[in-house]
């Protein structure tokens, strides 16, 4: 019992109102829903980077032991330090513009931007050390704070429906049901998995989602076994064609193969990751001022938005935050986040964030950091059995994704919909979210309304200077962003 006493003492999970179990299945439950990482990051990563003593595989099995790593590393300075129940791993999306943008378009070595993660890594910890970071962060107007939930909740659902096939992408209306879906293995099960989940929580039986998680991958396994494809190919093509008038988006093609024993054959030169440590010290050694500059400013201000949009989403699932709004000790969990990056970078990947699935394990009743020191342990854990760690589907996965979707919409009943100056600046953080696939935009969209429609409205005296600083760094990224600027310098 010793062990145990120690372990509630240092967690404080009677304080939070928690135990060893929930923690347990919390933690559980967050690395099923993002374990899809471990496989994902390496893929994207690495068709840019090229190591010329080994092959395209080992490159890809280097990058899944960085992958790892670093997540496990953030994740448990997360849960130790910070005592938050949030996970860590690098960014999808952000590793996609690492790879796709700033190496494949704008041809900056790989080396080279690998710097520039490190650099925003650094810049964000001294940030979080004198407060900055926080100061920003409470800025946020509070409509916009409690419009961040459930902006990440549509976010959410959107990456969940389409990973379980429910949508694909269409090119009249952008989006639409999946047009083949009565004959769809993984579209099937996924629904049935999700409203078995459902089920599941609304007899509240504990463990729920994560039972949910397991039963579709049992049913996934059991159909690919009867010869339906319920199991995508691990490397199937991006935008795979459904229908001659719709077409999956790749982020929901599942990247597991219908063996998973055969994922990953690991060998000595794939654990052998030094040609990737400290790899970063080559890209400062020749870089062009203005242009760094501009890549680190890009790099910063989507993880930065991202990050404080996550937290405070998380949190406000959560039950953390203030009567204003704001998370509690702030500090602690950014500077877990800034560590994970720095170190992220020097391993030799793109930027490591704090990840919207945190908010599976949190209502799974997850309010501590052995949340996190779970889910650390079992990316570690995921070092030598790569291929299980990856057996789930994404599709099984995700169901989690759109049951926590529809938990995090609650928070939609504390915006003042009746005050104009309050749902504006809301409803642009709640619809924007969503529709660019991205936290910060959303946030940024609400933050550039406040100021306007209160001014509009005769209330100058409710907007601080620095919400104005706000305004005008969003239409100063924006402008860098989708000028073209970037491009021309580079």
């Amino acid at each position: 019992m010793a062990p145990i006493d120690g372990i509630s003492s240092l967690f404080g999970l009677e304080e939070h109102d928690t135990d060893l179990r929930t923690e347990i299945v919390a933690g559980l439950t967050t690395f099923l829903t993002m374990s899809y990482i471990v496989v994902v990051n390496p893929q994207i990563m690495g068709q840019v980077i090229d190591v010329g003593t080994r092959s395209d595989a080992q490159i890809v099995q280097m990058l899944t032991v960085v992958t790892i790593l670093s997540a496990a590393v953030a994740t448990f300075v997360m849960g130790v330090y910070a005592n938050r129940p949030f996970a860590l791993a690098p960014g999808l999306g952000l590793n996609a513009f690492f790879a796709f943008t700033v190496v494949g378009t704008l041809g900056v070595p790989w080396r080279t931007a690998l710097a520039a993660i490190v650099v925003e890594g650094v810049i964000f910890g001294v940030l979080t050390l004198i407060g900055a970071r926080k100061y920003v962060i409470e800025l946020f107007p509070k409509p916009v704070k409690l419009a961040v939930g459930a902006g990440i909740g549509l976010y959410l659902a959107i990456i969940g429906l389409q990973a379980m096939r429910v949508t694909a992408g269409d090119a009249s209306t952008f989006v639409s049901l999946n047009p083949v879906f009565a004959t769809d293995p993984v579209a099937i099960i996924s629904v049935v998995g999700l409203f078995v989940t459902f089920a599941l929580h609304a007899r509240g039986i504990r463990g729920s989602i994560v039972l949910g998680v397991l039963g579709t991958t049992v049913m996934s396994y059991l159909a690919a076994a009867l010869g339906y494809n319920a199991v995508p190919a691990k490397n199937a093509p991006q935008g795979t064609t459904l229908s001659s008038d719709a077409v999956l988006d790749p982020i929901s093609v599942s990247t597991l193969s219908s063996d998973p024993l055969s994922a990953f054959s690991y060998t000595s030169g794939g654990y052998d990751i030094t040609p990737l440590i400290g790899a970063f010290l080559e890209g400062l050694a020749d870089i062009d001022s203005l242009a760094f500059a501009l890549i680190v400013f890009t790099f910063f201000f989507v993880d930065f938005f991202d990050t404080a949009g996550t937290l405070t989403g998380v949190s406000q699932a959560a039950g953390f935050l203030d009567e204003d709004g704001n998370v509690p000790e702030i500090d602690k969990p950014l500077l877990a986040d800034a560590i994970g990056t720095t170190v992220g970078g020097i391993l030799g990947t793109s930027t490591v964030t704090t990840y919207i699935e945190s908010a599976t394990g949190v209502e799974e009743g997850g309010r501590t950091g052995l949340t996190a020191v779970v889910v650390a342990g079992l990316f570690l854990a995921s070092l030598a059995i790569v291929p299980l760690a990856s057996a789930i589907p994404m599709h099984a996965s995700h169901i989690a994704l759109v049951v926590v979707a529809v938990l995090m919409l609650r928070g939609i009943v504390d915006i003042q919909w009746d005050d104009f100056t309050h749902a504006v600046p809301a409803a642009l953080t709640l619809l924007v979210m969503p529709f660019t696939f991205s936290i910060a935009y959303g946030i940024a969209a609400g933050i550039i309304a406040y100021p306007v429609v209160k001014a509009a409205g005769g209330e100058w005296a409710d907007v601080r200077p620095g919400q104005m600083a706000l305004l005008m760094v969003f239409v100063l990224y924006f402008y860098v962003r989708t000028s073209g600027l970037l491009t021309h310098l580079i």
